[in-house]
């Protein structure tokens, strides 16, 4: 009986395990962000532009840029463009923190400018999609949080389209 007990438990430990290793279900990280091309003849300063005036007419704060690419040269080792723009509604934020500080992390918006293997350059963000229907968000906090989405992508297809 203690044998049969012996190799029961060595059963379920097994495929506790196997649930971790190679088998173990993952998620497709594309899908976690949102990407868009610049349009042909739209250089990475006309989307930095597009990108800054739209969120100033969206009331969308520009807070902070990141030159990383720059800061990976300075160190003198080779790097591709890489740079990290965030926006931010400090009153949605505030909303939302006090709703569960836990959103802090999420903050602010970012949207990161990254030339590729092939020279062409992207825009990307979270897909902020999964984390409002994730959130199970209810009422006036839904609405804010579907509205700073909205803005983010008008912010993105601007520079992608070069839009001012």
């Amino acid at each position: 009986m203690k044998r049969l007990f012996l190799i029961l438990v060595l059963f379920a430990c097994s495929l506790a395990f196997a649930e971790e290793g190679p088998q173990a279900q993952r998620i497709n990280i594309e899908q976690t962000v949102v990407k868009m091309t610049l349009d042909e003849g739209v250089s990475p300063e006309d989307a930095i532009d597009s990108m800054k005036l739209r969120a100033n007419n969206l009331n969308m704060m520009f807070v902070a840029h990141q030159p990383l690419g720059k800061q990976v040269q300075a160190m003198g080792f080779e790097s591709k463009r890489l740079e990290i723009f965030q926006f931010c509604d400090p009153l949605t934020a505030r909303k939302m923190v006090d709703y569960a500080s836990i959103f802090a992390a999420y903050m602010p918006c970012r949207i990161a400018l990254v030339e590729e293997s092939d020279g062409s350059v992207s825009l990307m963000m979270l897909n902020l999609d999964m984390l409002i229907q994730g959130a199970s968000l209810e009422g006036e906090l839904h609405d804010l949080a579907v509205d700073v989405n909205t803005k983010l992508m008008s912010i993105m297809e601007a520079g992608a389209t070069g839009d001012l």
